[in-house]
């Protein structure tokens, strides 16, 4: 029969240029075919994808599709062309956590089982997507696992007392003093009884009791006997409270307790202070327990140290957060809080040494010039995020030596360079050849307020004809915080969310039973940024992510850590996969996109594969494979054109020679005009879909071309249809092999072609 004007219009409304007839239900009479549609009869002649796999393939060779989990269950259409093109499927998103977890941390697999059970019923292996990602995750619920613990508060076992920290240990014995002033002078020649319970951040002995007489008018605090009475040591002072005691006659009228440790360098604690005239029962000392968080009355010495009331048992309690990150230096992650500046040269970040720092840490090194004109010509900076604000406390510690002795000065800065105010620690450090621990808390400077300071600048060209080589190592810069919940450490985080992260795999591993051997165990961990020390982009973190993703996403591996990460993920999937009917050989995959980039010459697939190599040092992770995204376009620009084309021939080489498996995982196309724009599915010509074809030809032979067979895992194509102009993914382009009536289209046979090896 023929076509009437009124039915070859209908024809025209419901099949595009680009259509053909649908798999499996060819047209039951003949007639009579406009140009365009008999221009796309020769796809009829194609038959089904996977039986166009390169005989020279790996026989394990696997051509996939990604498929909605509810599509394939429905058992419509779509189920038809996944079981007769192709032998494995991706969940699109059914298999990802967000999809099984809810927000208070409740999982249901009831979508996976079905899945599953679908994916058996039509023959076809699963591809499991994904077991970590940071996207799709339940925030809600994972940063609660992580949020500050309550204090237990136990009333009777409150206890305040007051500390003193030393910071650098003196020459004298008098260099750093507790001082207090008593409300009433002693009675000369009375005898008295006082008692101090005392510990100390580590052992020390030398700590001496010396009560004066501030008022005498012929005071000689500095040695003789006319004001002071000198009381002695009292053996070791430990590390837990101990109770010390004086027995004495005031010989003066005391009206003053000094208690002195001047060559100690840690924290001394006192608490429980009685002074007692023999006879009486009375304190003489107010608030001794210290049970009304005040120090009224205490001091210290002109070169004294720092002190504050600490808290133990009952809260609110006293903590610190620290605002330096990587203080221990390690290998591969950020150096942006420890900025060096020589001058005449620009600012870079200190230089790590593995392993060189105080019982084998890593520390950095700062060399100062010869021949400075101002002390401040080589500076060290300390850098945090935080603005600090004037009258703010802190704490601070870290581990110094240098290779002469020399003095140094601290001063306050806005950013490196921007300096502010000429005083900052309580106490300046002077560098020794041997290494020093340096700890105090102190109080930021009135003369910052309003300025945004946010550096401490360690001026170290005290010497200025010679220059010396100056080592920090173990840096911590804190602030000093209150109240009746703590911060989990980072090692609690770390527990927490290893056990959550376990958990999930396992409930997944019960859920497929088995029946899914290959996974994408990591997706997308390299962030396509910054450097790790080593010349390769970082891990994907919070710390280098927009506001709304550090928002919305969770960073596993800002908690588990680097490398940990990776390692925790692959040794928990193979765990729970052989407890939970696993038999087949498992395959984890790492996955990620923009791998075939020209803009950075393949940088990110160099940088994924040396992060393998890093999670796999440990001798026991073993990572089976490396899956390339390829969400492409194909480019109207020849010149354009062919740089994707040449780095998609280089990731290939990258991949081939990481001796890994090798899986294109997400395999999509759209098309981009002369002017940069992507061009949707309406607007499409058919020279354009017939180029589109040659891509995608291009991308598969280079493939087996290049991959060698033991390690070509597969292929999944992405799209199995072109995507609605509503679709979230590359929404109203031409992403499919069919169009959205199900009719194939150039790029089938280009696909095809491909997988033909043609």
């Amino acid at each position: 029969m023929k076509y009437t004007k009124n039915i070859l219009g209908t024809m025209l409304l419901t099949a595009v240029v680009t259509a053909s007839c649908v798999d499996d239900k060819p047209l039951a009479f003949e007639v009579e075919k406009p140009a365009s549609i008999a221009g796309m009869e020769y796809l009829n002649d194609y038959d089904v994808l996977k039986n166009y796999v390169s005989s020279s393939a790996n026989p394990d060779f696997k051509l996939g599709i990604a498929l909605a989990a509810s599509d394939y269950i429905a058992g419509g259409q779509v189920t038809q062309l996944a079981n007769s093109n192709f032998v494995e499927m991706t969940a699109g998103n059914a298999m990802k956590y967000a999809s099984c977890v809810n927000d208070a941390g409740e999982m249901n697999f009831d979508a996976v089982e079905n899945f599953v059970t679908a994916a058996k019923a039509g023959g076809l292996t699963i591809y499991g997507h994904t077991l970590a990602w940071h996207s799709q995750q339940r925030p809600k619920y994972l940063n609660s696992l992580i949020k500050d613990k309550e204090i237990e508060i136990d009333p009777d076992a409150a206890n305040n007392f007051i500390k003193y920290i030393c910071g650098e240990a003196g020459v004298n014995s008098w260099d750093k003093q507790a001082t207090y002033v008593l409300p009433k002078a002693l009675e000369q020649g009375v005898e008295y009884t006082f008692k101090v319970d005392i510990k100390a951040s580590e052992a020390f002995e030398g700590l001496e009791f010396w009560p004066i007489w501030e008022a005498s008018p012929n005071k000689n605090e500095w040695g003789g006997s006319n004001d002071v009475q000198y009381l002695g040591a009292k053996g070791a002072i430990g590390t837990d409270w101990a109770t010390y005691e004086w027995k004495f006659t005031s010989n003066f009228p005391l009206d003053k307790l000094q208690i002195v440790f001047g060559k100690f360098g840690g924290t001394v604690c006192f608490d429980n202070l009685a002074l007692v005239k023999d006879g009486t029962e009375d304190n003489l000392i107010t608030n001794g327990d210290f049970s009304e968080e005040s120090t009224e009355g205490w001091g210290n010495n002109w070169n004294g140290p720092s002190f504050e009331i600490g808290m133990e048992g009952a809260g609110p309690a006293i903590y610190y957060v620290d605002q330096v990150n990587n203080g221990k230096m390690e290998i591969g992650q950020p150096m942006d809080n420890f900025i060096v500046r020589e001058s005449g040269k620009g600012d870079v970040p200190g230089v790590i040494l593995e392993g060189q720092g105080p019982d084998g840490i890593n520390c950095i090194s700062i060399t100062s010039i010869s021949g400075a004109v101002n002390t401040h010509d080589t500076q060290f900076f300390i850098v945090t995020d935080k603005v600090w604000e004037a009258g703010e406390q802190y704490r601070i510690s870290f581990w110094y030596k240098a290779t002469a002795e020399a003095p140094c000065e601290t001063q306050c800065h806005v950013t490196p360079g921007a300096y502010i105010h000429w005083a900052m620690l309580p106490q300046n450090p002077n560098f020794t050849t041997e290494w020093q621990h340096y700890e105090a808390t102190g109080i930021i400077p009135a003369d910052v307020a309003g300025k945004g300071m946010r550096t401490i600048a360690f001026n170290l060209n005290a010497d200025k004809e010679n220059g010396h080589t100056y080592y920090f190592a173990d840096i911590h810069w804190e602030t000093v915080e209150k109240g009746n919940t703590i911060p989990l450490t980072p090692e609690e985080k770390k527990e927490v969310l290893t056990a959550a992260m376990n958990n999930w795999i396992e409930g997944m591993m019960k859920a497929t039973d088995g029946y899914v051997t290959t996974w994408d165990v990591v997706n997308e961990a390299i962030s396509g940024g910054g450097d790790d020390g080593e010349g390769f982009y970082t891990l994907q973190s919070a710390s280098n992510a927009s506001a709304d993703d550090a928002k919305n996403n969770f960073y596993w591996q800002d908690y588990l850590g680097n490398e940990d990460y990776v390692r925790i993920v692959v040794a928990a999937a193979r765990k729970y996969y052989a407890e939970n009917g696993g038999t087949a050989p498992l395959k984890l995959f790492i996955n990620d996109y923009n791998l075939e980039s020209d803009w950075d010459d393949n940088k990110k697939v160099r940088s994924l594969v040396h992060w393998i190599k890093k999670w796999e040092a440990d001798n026991v992770t073993k990572i089976d494979g490396i899956g390339t995204q390829m969400h492409v376009s194909c480019y109207a620009n020849e010149a354009t054109q062919k740089s994707k084309e040449e780095h998609v021939v280089k990731m290939f080489e990258i991949l081939a020679e990481s001796g890994k498996l090798v899986k294109i995982s997400e395999l999509d196309m759209g098309y981009v005009d002369e002017n940069g724009n992507s061009v949707k599915t309406e607007n499409m010509t058919e020279a354009q879909h017939k180029a589109m074809a040659e891509y995608y030809k291009f991308i598969v032979k280079k493939y087996f071309e290049i991959i060698p067979a033991a390690q070509q895992y597969g292929i999944t194509q992405w799209c199995i249809t072109d995507a609605p102009s509503d679709s979230g993914w590359r929404g109203g382009e031409p992403v499919g092999l069919w169009d959205s009536n199900y009719s194939r289209k150039h790029t089938y046979a280009g696909f095809a072609d491909g997988l033909a090896g043609k």
